[in-house]
């Protein structure tokens, strides 16, 4: 409701929304590197998905890639972190293996 209701100017409008839904989108592929402390200790990546990692690497690839064909610093900016965070946690699960255990 605030940016129909509270910003008139469509121009800002859409630059506000846009800067809004690049926070959230850094903050999601931020959020599985909040359990590095605990990985480094344990020295395994059991907390950590392998496919889920594989798959935002190729989200965020893709919508990387999409963002600079249209020139479009709100998709291209906030999904690079996505691609950082997966070669960090593929290298978390190249130095830490799982181990034994099934990894959820």
């Amino acid at each position: 409701g605030y940016f129909p209701l509270l910003v008139a100017d469509p121009r800002t409008r859409l630059a506000r929304l846009g800067l809004f839904c690049s926070a959230f989108t850094i903050s999601m592929y931020l959020s599985p590197l909040a359990d590095l402390a605990k990985i480094v200790q344990s020295r395994s990546t059991r907390c950590l998905s392998f496919p889920l990692t594989v798959t935002t690497f190729l989200a965020s690839t893709s919508w990387t890639l999409y963002g600079l064909q249209l020139h479009d610093p709100y998709i291209t900016i906030p999904n690079v972190p996505g691609i950082v965070t997966s070669v960090v946690r593929f290298w978390l699960f190249w130095r830490y293996p799982p181990g034994q255990e099934k990894p959820y």
